[in-house]
């Protein structure tokens, strides 16, 4: 989850608009930035197995990066997510 913190960060900056993250740690938890980054498996995305519909876009397999039968990513390590710039995208729960 920090590493993909970090990459969320990274993007944001690359973006333009990081500059105006929460300078505090406690508001950082509760979305103190812009934009939201979804991944298969939480309450916004809850089906894993939409894990497929990424992969045939993104085609991971290129960098080394597959699916196991259980919709998870092998290496273990490896994250996948889909990051929505908006100002007002939220996390929400879908069910």
């Amino acid at each position: 989850e920090a590493l993909a913190e970090m990459w969320h960060k990274r993007i944001r900056t690359e973006m333009g608009f990081a500059h105006a993250d929460e300078a505090e740690l406690t508001k950082l938890f509760h979305q103190g930035y812009q934009g939201s980054r979804y991944s298969f498996g939480y309450p916004a995305c809850p089906n894993i197995n939409d894990q497929t519909k990424l992969f045939e876009l993104l085609e991971p397999e290129r960098i080394g990066v597959e699916l196991t039968e259980e919709f998870m990513l092998d290496p273990e390590q490896s994250t996948s997510a889909i990051i929505v710039h908006h100002p007002e995208a939220k996390y929400f729960n879908i069910e």
